[in-house]
């Protein structure tokens, strides 16, 4: 089974080039987040004409995750059990089903601003919440990952050059810790192959020929429990797809399982 996570900043500019993913890459189960649209005008036809199901949590606006699979979609549990609010709104930031047997969990971590913000605190509540959900699916015996945008990148060699990120978030030690709680409930950080350079980085900022230059950041994440980390054959970054006009600033993080 081929598993995938990919960010793709909007599904409505990145159709196209999701479709054709699809095709070519052999995918069979796809968490998809930042969508930037609402239920109601998400593409299901289209993706259901090649042979794949699709379950949204989203509400337009910059938030919005999914799973795509063409091995099943049961047991869909939209949103984050106990997840915070954000200004009075559970924002749609996570969505999790059963794919062929392999639970799922698509999540969008909180941004965080800037640290001090009320954003800031916000992630680390939301954090919290996944922490305990991902708990219960992480001891229920079956392959289970949590696989998505985290916005923290987990060491410093995960980011192109630490003292650029100074003061920043995605690289506090606050959300480091958060992210280590999540591994606690018996969660491991799935590394994919770089593919090129020596380290995958998954997102590249649109600014500054962040791409070319290879000034990235590894934030999408694959956190799986041991049925599911037994399993992986190889996992790597696409990062073809992040090449080229119309590409969504992430690129896939592509997991084979041996289920």
């Amino acid at each position: 089974m081929r598993i995938a996570t990919w960010n793709v900043n909007s599904i409505t500019a990145r159709l196209p080039r999701l479709l054709a993913w699809l095709e070519s890459s052999g995918t069979d189960v796809l968490c998809i987040q930042e969508i930037k649209s609402a239920e109601s005008v998400f593409p299901y036809e289209p993706l259901r004409e090649l042979g794949y199901e699709a379950a949204v949590n989203a509400t337009g606006r910059w938030n919005g995750v999914g799973v795509i699979s063409r091995v099943g979609l049961a047991d869909v549990t939209p949103g984050l059990p106990g997840g915070p609010d954000y200004e009075g709104e559970q924002e749609p930031r996570a969505i999790a089903a059963t794919c062929g047997g392999v639970r799922v969990q698509s999540v969008y971590v909180p941004n965080g601003r800037e640290i001090g913000h009320p954003h800031y605190d916000y992630k680390l509540r939301w954090f919290e919440a996944l922490r305990t959900s991902a708990a219960v699916d992480a001891a229920a015996g079956g392959p289970f990952a949590v696989l998505g945008d985290f916005n923290v990148a987990p060491a410093d060699e995960d980011v192109w050059d630490r003292a650029v990120f100074e003061g920043s978030t995605h690289v506090t030690t606050k959300e480091r810790e958060a992210l280590a709680a999540l591994r606690e409930v018996g969660l491991s950080d799935v590394m994919p192959r770089p593919l090129k350079y020596d380290h995958p980085f998954t997102y590249w900022d649109y600014r500054e020929l962040g791409f070319p230059k290879n000034k990235g950041m590894r934030i999408d994440l694959v956190y799986g429990n041991e049925a599911f980390t037994k399993a992986v054959s190889d996992a790597y970054v696409d990062r073809e797809e992040r090449k080229g006009k119309g590409a969504s600033d992430h690129a896939p993080v592509v997991v084979d399982l041996d289920v």
